[in-house]
């Protein structure tokens, strides 16, 4: 009988629209012709032409995609999910300039912006002319945002930034950053262009993880803003935290697409592997484990559509996309792994794509929320008790 691919066992096409399904592919070839046949140098030399790409996926229309308005596409957030699997399909590095630049910066920005600063940035931001960043995560503050150090503070008219972020993807290439800082009236965010002075942004080397992909720290040392730099409509951290939110949404999608990619090698592989007078793939075990893997991905894509659904309907909850982010991307890190166990040692190189999938999801499993910290908030949705403390 002929081989099916393993989300046709799903009839997943036939679970997605029309104009979603076209984005979806048009995306899958850009990534294809441009991504797959590149990544594997830029992650070899930890590299990545950031504003090059930037550009092309702005021409894309992929960034901001989901945001309505200011050159933005105004997509469906389906579509925008299943464009950040494509991406991840080709590497999570580059799902991260694009989830950084449309989930974070540009939606904080669209959502609590005052009109200057959507004006100003968005337009920019949507044609890849203009990059930006989130700086969010200090060295000492991951998971517990709220014991932020960084501080803004007054000075006459203007504000005085100082402190230290860490681990900000696009930061060292960012034409604008949105930080969040400690100020006597709650957290607020700041939109900060980064040529101001005292602002420095040093690049974070000798990754073993994301090396195809632009990481930062973020140094604000005296930095003076202007009042216009706040962000009106951010007080507080449901700000951050929900932006945040909109980026976990592109990780449920994207992780998945990973281990898609990953499971798509494996299989090939194991059909023109020969191994004792036959297909590697031919065998009971080999078999047994692509079987498990197929249910797993699709149980995963099932889910990240039906999240789709309900996010497109304006009815998606943050404890769902917390059950959506532990979900794809445990599921992708152990798929990946798996894999490599059937690549054997061909599985450690650049030449297939599962080694540097599998350490890219290292990153993802621990980013923009903790396997742990979903746990909790999945528990605190069932039991209302908070665990946090």
């Amino acid at each position: 009988m002929a081989a099916q691919s393993p989300l046709a066992l799903f009839d997943v096409d036939g679970l997605v629209g029309d104009d979603d399904r076209a984005i979806r592919d048009t995306v899958r070839a850009f990534v294809d012709d441009r991504i797959k046949p590149n990544v594997a140098d830029w992650y070899e030399s930890g590299s990545l032409p950031a504003r090059e790409l930037a550009r092309e996926l702005g021409q894309l229309g992929v960034l901001g995609m989901h945001l309505d308005g200011y050159g933005c596409a105004g997509t469906s957030s389906t579509a925008y999910g299943l464009a950040c699997t494509e991406l991840e399909a080709g590497d999570s590095g580059v799902r991260s300039l694009v989830s950084v630049q449309g989930s974070l910066a540009m939606y904080a920005i669209h959502r609590y912006g005052s009109d200057e600063q959507k004006d100003e940035w968005l337009p920019r931001m949507a044609a890849g002319e203009a990059i930006g960043c989130f700086g969010l995560t200090e060295p000492d503050f991951g998971s517990n945002p709220a014991g932020m150090r960084t501080r803004a503070r007054r000075d006459g008219s203007d504000w005085v930034l100082d402190g230290t972020k860490m681990w900000i993807t696009n930061g060292c290439v960012a034409d604008v950053a949105v930080v969040w800082a400690q100020t006597d009236d709650k957290i607020r965010g700041f939109v900060v262009p980064t040529d101001t002075p005292g602002f420095s942004a040093p690049e974070i080397k000798r990754k073993m993880s994301l090396r195809a992909s632009v990481t930062a720290e973020l140094v604000l040392d005296g930095v003076r803003l202007p009042e216009s730099a706040v962000l009106p409509g951010a007080v507080g951290l449901s700000g951050p935290l929900s932006s945040l939110t909109e980026a976990r949404f592109g990780i449920i999608f994207g992780s998945l697409g990973a281990a898609r990619d990953c499971l798509e090698t494996t299989i090939a592989y194991a059909g023109s592997r020969e191994i004792f007078d036959k297909p590697l793939s031919g065998f009971q075990l080999t078999q047994a484990k692509l079987a498990d893997m197929t249910l797993e991905l699709g149980k995963g894509m099932l889910l990240a559509l039906h999240l789709g659904r309900l996010k497109d309907a304006g009815q998606l909850r943050p404890e769902q996309v917390s059950l959506g982010k532990l979900n794809s991307v445990r599921e992708a890190i152990a798929i990946a792994r798996e894999c490599r166990t059937i690549l054997a040692a061909a599985g450690i190189t650049l030449d297939y794509p599962v080694m540097r999938h599998a350490n890219n999801l290292e990153s993802v499993l621990t980013y923009e929320g903790t396997s742990e910290v979903h746990q909790l908030v999945i528990g605190q949705a069932l039991t209302g008790q908070s665990a946090f403390r």
